[in-house]
């Protein structure tokens, strides 16, 4: 049954045409612009290829392609269904139990965290040939993505309603079903999206490990006889199938699609007395926790698989590695002087990532226009996996900071602005209907209204983005710049220097604990100023 006057049912017709028109007209000026600065700015350089000859070499191989890309998409595919139903099942017992949730978010986090690159090779080992790496790569590029704004989602519900749940002497299962799971159809959704491109690119990653066949085995192949053509043919071809995922994902989103968010009114409970001492020694007992969780399913993971100590270091070998052996000294000044070149840039892009996705978000709200015709461009900048955009950077913008910058950037930019324009929608509608009462215009609204119900989304995406950006300045190190950690590991793995493989692994895993930490910290403040139904229990 629809409410709107024929008038207004009138006017969306119009506007539907009118809007994928207007998209269609930037495309099209887009890619005659990206044609005419490939043929003039960068003929002869061997970093951008124009669309005509994209086409034609996608023509030319198309069989090729095909097959490959049948590949990768099934690898992918399998990782996302089973990485994504690991994030749902930990992010419902962690809201059903909320005693185990720092556990369980510090255990998956430290699995999450731990850098694809350097991985890739273990499970190799591990599963041999066969798709065992590309389908457990994939599934860990998603989970955490999909995981964390479910949480956020599965929370964001007025207390009202639970206490309504709980007069009718129903417990926290009927809440979780009946009023929790609807809440968060939203920001699954939001998840979902973001991980679809990061299957593929978990996918492609594992391929470079040693696979036969695939998407990823070609990317070497072209990047390697520097046919720019090709490299640029399965960078678009990767796109287009990230989009249509993206498209895909949020168009069931829509199908399921609960309505306006609810206004979400609560207050945190203040401590009392006897707790604020608990409160500062509850998180030193959690990670000693989960740091012994960790350790346990470590050494007990490689003596259950049998794993040869060669390749597979326990923990006691790491640390000997770089404490008790004799050149232990030596062996630190050489991975921590490649983790501060590493970082000089990791951080600086992991700033700009997020300032750029925050402040498109804002932008396309305030101008709808703009998102009609950016929205491609930015899902086209995120779909294309690092792996190959990495090497073109550089070519473009040089091995220095600038290029660095720019790659780690463009990895946060995506999932920060999915997140941030998710949030920016959950804006209540009576408090969007306040503000027009008052006649307040578009940036009063936003800066009063949406900035805030944002909040939530953009610390969520802060957080999954600390990871990411390592991720990208590694496998940016590790394919091109010949620099930093990524290059430390990629230089380990070749000559079989495993105590230093497996430091770097432990280094760059706590370097990202640490960071998601210190964003927690100051997301706990936000929240309970402006989302205090997050902190809420």
């Amino acid at each position: 049954m629809s409410w709107a006057t024929p008038s207004e049912r009138a006017a969306i017709q119009i506007s539907i045409p009118r809007d994928g028109l207007t998209t269609a007209i930037g495309l099209l000026a887009l890619l005659a612009l990206w044609e005419i600065v490939a043929g003039q700015a960068f003929a002869g350089l061997y970093v951008l290829a124009p669309p005509s000859a994209i086409v034609a070499r996608i023509a030319e191989d198309w069989g090729l392609f095909t097959r490959a890309l049948g590949t990768t998409i099934a690898e992918a595919g399998w990782g996302f269904l089973w990485g994504n139903c690991a994030a749902i099942v930990l992010a419902v017992f962690v809201v059903a139990l909320p005693r185990t949730e720092k556990v369980v978010q510090a255990a998956a986090l430290v699995v999450f965290c731990l850098p694809l690159v350097a991985t890739g090779p273990v499970l190799r080992v591990l599963y041999g040939p066969g798709w065992g790496p590309q389908v457990t790569l994939a599934a860990l590029a998603v989970y955490y993505t999909t995981f964390v704004p479910l949480v956020v989602g599965l929370r964001a519900v007025p207390a009202d309603w639970l206490d309504l749940v709980r007069s009718y002497g129903r417990g926290r299962l009927t809440a979780l079903w009946t009023v929790r799971l609807r809440a968060s159809v939203p920001y699954l959704v939001a998840g979902l999206q973001i991980a679809a491109p990061a299957a593929f690119l978990g996918a492609m990653v594992g391929e470079f490990t040693g696979a036969e066949r695939g998407m990823g085995v070609l990317s070497i192949q072209t990047m390697r006889s520097l046919d720019i053509e090709g490299t640029w043919a399965l960078a678009t071809i990767a796109t287009t199938v990230s989009i249509a995922g993206y498209l895909a994902v949020g168009g069931i989103g829509r199908l399921f699609s609960v309505g306006a968010p609810p206004v979400l009114l609560a207050s945190a409970p203040p401590l009392a007395p006897g707790r604020r001492g608990r409160a500062v020694i509850a998180p030193v007992i959690t990670a000693l926790l989960a740091a012994l969780v960790i350790l346990v399913l470590w050494q007990g993971l490689m003596d259950g698989f049998g794993l040869s100590p060669f390749f597979a270091k326990r923990p006691a070998d790491i640390w000997t590695f770089l404490v008790t052996a004799p050149d232990a000294g030596a062996n630190r000044d050489t991975l921590f002087g490649a983790l501060g070149t590493t970082l000089a840039v990791t951080v600086p892009g992991y700033v700009a990532g997020l300032a750029l996705g925050a402040g498109l978000a804002a932008l396309f709200c305030l101008f709808p226009i703009v998102e009609r015709v950016a929205t491609p461009l930015a899902i086209a900048l995120r779909a294309i996996p690092i792996v190959v955009t990495a090497p073109l950077v550089v070519l473009a913008l040089g091995r220095g900071v600038a290029g660095m910058l720019t790659i780690v950037a463009v990895m946060i930019f995506f999932p920060t602005l999915v997140a941030c324009l998710q949030g920016l929608r959950q804006t209540p509608g009576q408090v969007q209907d306040l503000f027009e009462s008052f006649s307040a215009n578009r940036l009063t609204r936003l800066w009063l209204a949406q900035v805030p119900a944002m909040i939530p989304a953009l610390f969520a995406a802060a957080r999954m983005a600390v990871p990411a950006a390592v991720l990208a300045a590694t496998v940016a190190e590790w394919l091109a710049t010949g620099t930093g950690i990524g290059n430390l590991m990629a230089l380990t793995s070749s000559t079989s220097n495993y105590a230093m493989l497996w430091s770097c692994v432990v280094v760059l895993t706590l370097v990202s604990v640490a960071g998601y930490w210190l964003v927690s910290l100051v997301e706990a403040r936000a929240l309970a100023t402006f989302a205090p139904e997050q902190v809420a229990r």
